[in-house]
């Protein structure tokens, strides 16, 4: 029963993807008469995509992949040390803090994109790359601060105080210390944050503009594809060309996630 399950619900979840790929690579007419037959298979539409001139798919990648490396410093540059202290701290603020970090994790981005629109336009951030990045980064602060948090408890603290009689002090201590230990937590959200930022449409979409030249990969189908008419030859090798180096990514790292996820828990 529970491989019927399985085997169930890994078809269910394979079936869009095969007919994304498979519809890719032919025309409209094939498309619409067999959506999953193998009939008509052509790499023409693969490369009408490539160079459809709404949407350069090499300047997608370049910009994305420029939003994914800033957000994932940034996010392991602020919520690390900040999770080292609340992990580390007996004092009950600093618990009342992660709770209000916890909160911050079911609250949907979408419901703040009016309110962070108001405060980068006084600050004079909209339309530009470090708007947009602040943006993300603020939004992978919440759950990344509570999944360090929970792997460093699990760090013996003697560590610390091994450390601190060395002469070292709290910042050397975590960054050469602590911080190392922490690869399988941070490994994780940077997977994680890259989903997410590749993923992303509406926040792009709207503190980068369709005036400022900028796009992401997401933003950038929806430009390649017309709002008038629906062709499928472009719809479909252009969706697979946005998903592509996402898909290979997750197959290379998917046992960092897990590991990851887990290590908290089997740790100690």
């Amino acid at each position: 029963m529970r491989k019927t399950f399985l085997w169930a619900a890994t078809a269910f979840m394979l079936i869009p993807l095969y007919v994304l790929t498979v519809n890719a690579f032919k025309g409209q007419q094939d498309i619409l008469s067999s959506p999953f037959g193998l009939s008509g298979l052509t790499l023409e539409p693969l490369g009408r995509a490539l160079t459809n001139p709404n949407f350069n798919v090499a300047k997608g990648y370049a910009i994305t992949l420029l939003f994914v490396v800033a957000v994932n410093v940034l996010s392991v540059g602020l919520a690390a040390p900040a999770a080292y202290v609340i992990a580390r701290s007996p004092k009950r603020r600093f618990r009342v803090l992660m709770l209000f970090f916890l909160a911050g994790t079911f609250i949907p981005g979408q419901v703040l994109v009016i309110p962070v629109v108001y405060v980068l336009k006084t600050l004079g951030l909209m339309g530009t790359i470090r708007g947009f990045v602040l943006f993300e980064t603020t939004l992978t602060l919440p759950f990344s601060i509570f999944l360090y948090a929970g792997y460093i408890a699990t760090i013996p603290a003697v560590l610390d105080q091994a450390a601190a009689v060395d002469g070292a002090g709290r910042l050397r201590t975590f960054w050469r210390i602590v911080f190392p230990l922490m690869r399988p937590a941070v490994a994780t959200m940077v997977i994680l944050n890259t989903f997410s930022v590749w993923n992303d449409f509406v926040n792009p979409q709207i503190i980068l503009g369709p005036g400022s030249g900028l796009y992401t990969v997401t933003t950038g189908v929806y430009a390649a594809v017309s709002q008038y008419s629906t062709d499928y030859s472009v719809v479909f090798p252009t969706l697979l060309l946005a998903i592509a180096p996402l898909l290979v990514f997750f197959v290379f790292m998917q046992r960092h996630i897990i590991s990851g996820l887990t290590a908290g828990a089997t740790k100690g």
